[in-house]
């Protein structure tokens, strides 16, 4: 183990954590008799206490003003979703005029590459990351098949080098220069969903942007994980969902991201009536007269219920600060990593193979580990003992320690439990 970790015991870095207290702020499972461990947090992030309590106050505007909550009670819901702004706009690195929570995150980005993805005859083909999120790459084949083009033909797909785990950014460099004259976008996530690694955004949007290609960026597994600068990194857009580690809620409202360059563009896009000029907005007029910034791609008023939840958990984000978070992800996650590791030197049989980047700066909190001489078996029995994380085919088990809730006693008892487990499944 590193030797700052091997010092101290896990209680010990517990007791030394600034962001301790944050944990108590959270509902954990109740699963398993000696205690759930969740480490799922790349997938639905815990529930915050404080959730109950925004979600009566917007019940009880309902419940008491009807449709005058529009514009009375405690937060007037004709402008809910500015609540959200200031603290989204900080956990990305944007401007407030460059962010809106609306939609869904698939639905956010069909309807931004409605105005980024403007293929011609020559330029039409989109470059991204090869095993991307499914949901990623059914938005770009049906957008290709959209505008009349063959998927197998119109993507380009950047893959790891022979016998490696991770995408090296040269080789996305190098595909862009390739196929500049070709390319009509460059689309990728932030953090690869499958293995963790956390890309180095601002070199591939320096590198399209000099060859006059648009990027954009999915930050599904990126927002409230990393840190991100989308305004000084010069994307055009980018969209998150709010579901996994920003605790918003299942299937909760999503997020977008316009650079401020484009704020009054006249791009083509899909209108709805939130959208539409704030100022004229009730004259019900017919014509679509775009608000600038991302608000203008707004299509409907606000989910409000949903909307409360999720300010909840970003009131946590902006007390605790990326900074902070950060920092913990860094040590907690090289703590994961040495607990298993030391597990597995000693289990005979087994070994671990670590397909997430080594280096900590190329990932986030989550690890992506296949076991090699284990199976399926292993995750079976591991969450059987009550460690919530998740398996992805063929042979990967993802865990992901959030700095926000997740402690180092988590880690050693999960570590503690997957000897076990190794020791029965081998």
């Amino acid at each position: 183990m590193n030797a700052p970790v091997a010092a101290m015991s896990a209680a010990q870095l517990d007791a030394s954590d600034p962001l301790r207290a944050y944990r108590e702020h959270f509902h954990f499972p109740a699963l398993h008799d000696d205690g759930t461990l969740y480490f799922a947090g790349n997938s639905l992030g815990l529930q915050p206490r404080a959730i109950r309590d925004e979600l009566d106050t917007a019940l009880t505007d309902w419940a008491q003003l009807g449709v005058e909550g529009h514009f009375e009670g405690a937060h007037p819901w004709v402008d809910y979703h500015t609540r959200l702004t200031g603290p989204s706009a900080r956990l990305v690195g944007a401007k407030d005029a460059e962010v809106v929570c609306m939609n869904s995150l698939t639905t956010n980005l069909h309807l931004l590459f409605v105005s980024f993805y403007r293929p011609t005859q020559k330029r039409f083909r989109i470059l991204s990351e090869a095993k991307m999120f499914p949901s990623d790459r059914y938005l770009l084949e049906t957008q290709v098949r959209h505008h009349g083009f063959d998927p197998a033909h119109a993507i380009i797909e950047i893959g790891p080098r022979d016998g490696a785990a991770v995408i090296e950014e040269d080789d996305f460099i190098a595909a862009i220069e390739k196929h500049a004259d070709e390319l009509a976008l460059v689309f990728f996530g932030g953090v690869h969903y499958f293995t963790g690694q956390f890309f180095d955004v601002a070199r591939i949007a320096a590198a399209a942007h000099a060859r006059d290609i648009p990027v954009g960026v999915d930050l599904a597994h990126a927002v409230g994980n990393v840190p991100l600068q989308l305004h000084d990194w010069g994307v055009d857009f980018a969209a998150w969902c709010t579901y996994k580690y920003l605790n918003g809620g299942p299937g909760n409202v999503g997020g977008a991201f316009v650079h401020e360059r484009h704020a009054n563009a006249d791009l083509p896009r899909f209108g709805g009536w939130w959208g539409h000029d704030r100022e004229r907005r009730f004259l019900m007029e017919p014509t679509f007269s775009p608000m600038p910034g991302a608000e203008g791609w707004q299509l409907s008023n606000a989910p409000v219920l949903g909307m409360a939840a999720l300010a909840a958990s970003l009131a946590l984000f902006d007390q605790a600060g990326m900074t902070a978070l950060r920092e913990k992800s860094l040590q907690l996650t090289q703590y994961l990593h040495d607990v298993i590791s030391d597990v597995v030197a000693n289990v005979r049989g087994v070994s671990l193979g670590l397909i997430t980047p080594a280096e900590p700066a190329r990932r986030g909190c989550q690890l992506s580990l296949r076991l090699v001489g284990g199976n399926r078996a292993v995750f079976d029995r591991l969450s059987a003992a009550g460690v919530i994380c998740d398996f992805r085919e063929p042979d990967v088990i993802r865990l992901a320690p959030a700095p926000l809730y997740n402690s180092y006693s988590d880690v050693y008892e999960c570590g503690q439990r997957l000897a076990r487990v190794l020791e029965q499944t081998t």
